[in-house]
């Protein structure tokens, strides 16, 4: 279990999940195929939480919002407002850095259908609740999408009933304040429920709540 760590590599705590970790891995040898990291800054004030590990991205390269859709316009903003040090991630073992920066998944592991159980969820959620520990005062917390946000909450310890998840809603919760963002994936992305200037209004929140 998760004990006071953020992550454990070797995490199989959730049959499902593990199951189907290794009936992918069969499908695709290459593919990572494990619990994903988070990337990123160790220090950083700025902590971007998604839902969890897409098939073709970061289960298959083994770094958050890599290889995918969802990722491109995530790194495009991070690059924009100062937080990466290039603004695309190619692979894990390429040469980005994150500044002040650093993104996990409230489920750590590739779901079926992208789709975590309740159970899943409330598995992984002692790492999420150890990581969130680690932030400085008067840090940043993006939520993307309402899964994230009420992972988050619950890793809190705090009812959901007071802190309702909403695009660019800002909630101030113990040593941080948490900002709420529709999740980039292509779906949100390709209906429009989520625009680039949307997502820039976003990061530029943050960088000011940040800066400030």
């Amino acid at each position: 279990m998760a004990g006071d760590s953020i992550f454990d590599k070797d995490c199989r705590e959730c049959p499902r999940l593990a199951t189907f970790l290794d009936d992918v891995n069969e499908r695709y040898p290459d593919y990572y195929c494990r619990p994903v990291p988070p990337f990123g800054a160790p220090d950083a004030r700025f902590l971007i939480v998604g839902l969890a590990p897409g098939m073709h991205g970061a289960n298959r390269t083994g770094r958050p919002f890599t290889g995918d859709h969802a990722g491109i316009l995530l790194y495009q903003m991070l690059h924009k407002y100062g937080f990466g040090s290039r603004d695309h991630s190619a692979a894990a073992d390429d040469d980005l850095t994150l500044i002040d920066c650093r993104i996990t998944n409230a489920v750590k592991c590739l779901p079926p259908d992208n789709k975590p159980v309740g159970a899943e969820i409330n598995t992984c959620n002692a790492f999420l609740a150890n990581e969130l520990q680690t932030l400085p005062q008067g840090s940043v917390v993006m939520a993307l999408g309402g899964i994230a946000h009420r992972a988050i909450i619950k890793a809190l310890g705090m009812r959901q009933a007071d802190f309702k998840f909403g695009h660019a809603a800002l909630h101030d919760v113990e040593f941080f304040q948490l900002l709420d963002s529709y999740h980039c994936s292509r779906y949100n992305t390709n209906t429009r429920r989520l625009t680039a200037e949307m997502f820039d209004a976003i990061f530029a929140k943050a960088r000011e709540l940040l800066d400030n």
